[in-house]
């Protein structure tokens, strides 16, 4: 979901989950920003058509319209993004090497650093100026896929000639 440019990301198990992320994120939208969500569309996916979903958009005074099914002209920013969010994700992958299973990490990771570096060409900010109305802070960015290191601060039975850390692999930041 893209509010003002500011991508959100939220992950499903299962394809009956996004009605309910969604519902869950419109309610947090709703009381994070202030600008009304008037209008959604989604694709016309079993899990967006249902009852309960529509009862829900109605109650939140929520326009809620379908997408043609496979025409990606008709959600052409949306259709930018998710190309911009794969790209960067496979680079992270094939620059580093790592296994498929941090897809997720990656993801979130790619997520995070669009929303702080790309501009919006037309305001001249970041998405994450217009929602936050600052700057970002880019100076802890590191590199994905990274080497680094996790003090052992917490650990019982330390000896005096231990090593006080563990090495590590950086998978992204922790919102």
């Amino acid at each position: 979901m893209a509010i003002l440019g500011l991508l959100g990301l939220s992950f499903c198990q299962l394809k009956v989950m996004p009605s309910t992320l969604l519902r869950n994120l419109l309610r947090l939208s709703k009381m994070k920003i202030i600008l009304k969500i008037i209008f959604l569309r989604t694709d016309p996916g079993g899990e967006f058509q249902n009852e309960q979903f529509e009862n829900f958009c109605e109650e939140l005074d929520i326009t809620h319209n379908f997408s043609s099914p496979r025409i990606p002209q008709q959600n052409g920013v949306v259709e930018r993004k998710n190309r911009s969010l794969e790209e960067l994700t496979r680079t992270m992958f094939n620059e580093k090497n790592l296994p498929k299973l941090f897809w997720v990490d990656a993801v979130s990771t790619a997520c995070y650093v669009l929303d702080r570096i790309l501009i919006r060409p037309n305001l001249k900010l970041t998405p994450y100026e217009i929602f936050k109305g600052r700057k970002p802070n880019i100076s802890h960015f590191k590199v994905f896929g990274c080497r680094c290191y996790v003090l052992n601060n917490g650990k019982d039975n330390l000896g005096k000639f231990d090593l006080k850390v563990d090495d590590a692999i950086f998978l992204g930041y922790f919102k």
